[in-house]
């Protein structure tokens, strides 16, 4: 219920605050004071986060079905529409998919030096064929959900209030935070804990830079069970060491490092699609948001070809 509300709370707000032509600078009290207490007792912050958008924000029109493309439906929107849908039920089926790849990253990261080889290879044979119907289900965002659609009806509610342009001093939660502005990120896909699990799993670094630390930044938007369970398997998983001294293993392992690669390719050309284009044609509605920064308020262009590119450096030299 608590969930339930902090995702209505969340799209309220943010239908007011970027609603209209501008947005609003300051959120009237009636929305701002149960939003900060809600996102208090969820240990998150008082924004719109994919906990929010996608997590707890849908159920199955037929209960005794699977979640599936077709049998998801959101419990809430902005605008409406098949586009908005899409973009939103493909994030949820992709949580679903990835389902079996976390749990056998879970039951890598537990296994010790002395286990079987047969035991690292069954596991990462579950997490690659799980990212495989992943990457079939991301593959699919152009189905239904248009370029032009998604940048001018989707994106502009998604936005958060740190280094966006267009609210460069902030958001007052009136009458919360002793009335001074406050900055968050945008809902972005980087707040979903599946990628950064399986980093920490299969022992995926990303080198110290400001994506790194943006990285670590939006684990203070996923649900706190989410965040602990990354922190738990990056200090426990020792899967690479051990991968490491066999030949059938390293191939394996490169096969889950592939996946995620395609992963983030896609992703890239996506943003590159969706957003990036579409920021450089003229037309009556604005720009959508920001232009030169993704809902989360970041480069995002340079960022996931660091992502991608750092992931197909990590793929361990088996001759």
């Amino acid at each position: 219920e608590l969930k339930l509300a902090m995702a209505q709370l969340s799209f309220i707000a943010h239908a007011y605050i970027w609603g209209g032509k501008n947005p609003e600078k300051l959120l009237p009290e009636v929305i701002a004071k149960p939003w900060v207490k809600v996102a208090k007792i969820l240990g998150r912050p008082p924004i719109l986060s994919y906990g929010s958008y996608c997590l707890d924000n849908w159920y199955r029109p037929n209960p005794k079905e699977d979640i599936s493309l077709e049998n998801v439906a959101l419990l809430t929107n902005f605008l409406g529409g098949v586009d908005e849908d899409w973009f939103v039920t493909i994030h949820v089926c992709i949580e679903n998919a990835a389902g079996k790849a976390v749990n056998a990253a879970t039951k890598l990261s537990l296994l010790k030096d002395n286990d079987s080889i047969e035991s690292y290879s069954s596991h990462l044979k579950d997490i690659i064929a799980s990212l495989r119907e992943v990457n079939k289900i991301f593959a699919r965002m152009p189905e239904k959900c248009d370029p032009y659609v998604y940048y001018h009806r989707v994106r502009p509610f998604i936005f958060g209030t740190k280094d966006n342009p267009d609210l460069k001093k902030g958001l007052i939660y009136e009458n919360q935070f002793d009335n001074k502005p406050q900055f968050y990120r945008g809902e972005t896909g980087a707040q979903s804990s599946i990628m950064p699990f399986l980093d920490g799993a299969l022992g995926i670094y990303h080198t110290e830079d400001h994506l790194r630390h943006y990285l670590n930044e939006m684990r203070e938007y996923m649900p706190p069970e989410h965040r602990l369970m990354i922190e738990k398997v990056e200090k426990r998983s020792n899967a690479k060491q051990v991968i490491h001294k066999s030949k059938k293993l390293k191939n394996e392992y490169n096969k889950c490092l592939e996946e995620i690669r395609r992963f983030r390719a896609m992703h890239l050309e996506f943003a590159a699609t969706y957003i990036h284009k579409q920021s450089q044609i003229k037309n009556p509605f604005g720009r959508g948001g920001s232009t030169i920064t993704g809902t989360g308020g970041t480069p995002f262009m340079k960022y996931l070809k660091k992502h991608r590119d750092e992931t197909q450096k990590q793929k361990i030299k088996t001759n």
